[in-house]
């Protein structure tokens, strides 16, 4: 066994919200295996998953055994907790792909390829749920749970009291197929602990109550906090939606200018939950941030850990070189060694102008920026600020106003940036 007790490594760090009595016990016992859920509606998981991820992490890392389960079964019906909506249904081959494609990102995180005797497993409850009839499951699992103990759990009474469009039987059902989960992880894997989301306690303690009613056996729960932003929003969203792990939808740019943008106080409890820096590392840095709020050592600190861990080392130094671009002193070599993507998120709603090939060759900047587009209201005030010092084209200051553009000076084959002044920026696309 590790030397770390699980439940004492998340209580510090504010990632316990309910244990069930027994379950530390247990934990203390023996080498324990427990499972959490992870919904696979998308092939890839957002950071509203990485709070749970991270609980599997120190589960493992407390030397006890993880085992992420893929809701492929519960996926196909649709969760009612904290939702007022129906979900929509996927199909098997979709399934498949998105379960390969968490796998892989989980990889990163958890070990499932040593011999330990702790290493992580993944399931799929489509595959023992495929094969379940209808009457069977009603049959031996249904007469299990009263009516009654399903209506008492709290997702099913607020959408019974009008939240939504009431609740359909596919869903009343949810509960005690997930329940069936742990009723099965526990007699194929000795599966005694199931972790999870605050708002699946509900969900998890029927699991708990069908193995003591139908094999006499006991079973625990630990749920961790719903994770929201210090003013109380949800934690995850930006305007353009999730954040993702995978770099198709969430740029490491991006990613890491989530991190590095979160308030002091969110900073403060994210970077207990999401890194495993230790605590006196993490007491070390908060004192750091409290003398000097205005360097953010926190979220920078934050930024490079989870920028680090799901994409690497690499991905984490080009997104901080991306932001220099804009708030520091970078040079004209970082700006040319920045990819498309990057370049136009890095300039995300600055001015945009656009000029063809032929125009460009030859063209001198002062025409660039008082004729070709508006820049500069007039060549008179564009040759007064570039005396002055004041203007860069492509992070190089411009000496001569009359000095002649060519092709070769692109950035990514088809950008020229501009820039007025400290802050700012114009990108001109040469189509």
């Amino acid at each position: 066994m590790a030397t770390k007790n699980f439940i004492e490594e998340l209580e510090w760090r504010g990632m316990i919200h309910t244990i069930m009595p027994g379950a530390k016990e247990q934990l203390e016992r023996e080498m324990t295996t427990a499972y959490l859920g992870i919904d696979p509606t998308a092939d890839s998981l957002h950071i509203g998953h990485l709070v749970g991820v991270m609980i599997l992490k120190h589960f493992q890392m407390c030397g006890h055994r993880p085992v992420a389960l893929v809701g492929g079964a519960t996926g196909m019906i649709g969760d009612p907790s904290g939702k007022s909506q129906e979900r929509n249904l996927l199909d098997e081959a979709t399934l498949r792909h998105n379960q390969e494609a968490i796998k892989r990102q989980l990889a990163k995180l958890l070990d499932f390829e040593s011999d330990a005797p702790n290493a992580a497993l993944m399931v799929n409850n489509y595959d023992w749920m495929k094969e379940f009839s209808f009457l069977d499951f009603i049959r031996d699992i249904g007469k299990l749970i009263t009516v009654n103990y399903m209506m008492a759990k709290d997702s099913v009474k607020k959408r019974f009291n009008g939240e939504g469009d009431g609740m359909s039987f596919t869903e009343f059902t949810y509960q005690l197929v997930q329940g069936y989960d742990f009723l099965h992880l526990y007699q194929t894997l000795n599966c005694r602990l199931q972790l999870g989301g605050a708002d699946q306690w509900g969900n998890i303690t029927t699991g708990t109550e069908l193995i003591r009613r139908k094999l006499g056996g006991e079973a625990y729960a630990i749920t961790c906090p719903l994770i929201t932003k210090a003013d109380g929003t949800k934690f995850g969203k930006t305007e353009s939606g999730n954040v993702w792990l995978d770099p198709r939808y969430t740029s490491p740019y991006k990613f890491y200018q989530f991190w590095l943008n979160v308030s002091d106080e969110d900073a403060k409890r994210y970077i207990k939950i999401f890194t495993l820096l230790d605590r006196p590392t993490i007491e070390q840095l908060i004192a750091e941030h409290d003398a000097a709020p205005h360097l953010r050592i926190l979220q920078k600190r934050l930024a490079q850990e989870l920028t680090t861990m799901i994409h690497s080392k690499e991905e984490y130094e080009k997104a901080v070189e991306a932001s220099s671009i804009l708030f520091g002193g970078s040079t004209s070599e970082a700006l040319h060694r920045l990819d498309e993507q990057t370049l136009l998120q890095v300039f995300e709603g600055v001015p945009q102008f656009t000029l063809s090939r032929s125009e460009l060759e030859g063209l001198p900047f002062i025409e660039l920026c008082a004729e070709k587009t508006q820049i500069f209201p007039s060549k008179g005030e564009c040759r007064k600020m570039v005396q002055g010092g004041g203007v860069s084209l492509n992070r190089e200051k411009v000496t001569d106003p009359q000095r002649t553009l060519s092709s070769e000076e692109l950035i990514a084959g088809k950008y020229l940036l501009v820039q007025k002044g400290k802050k700012n920026y114009y990108l001109v696309i040469v189509a």
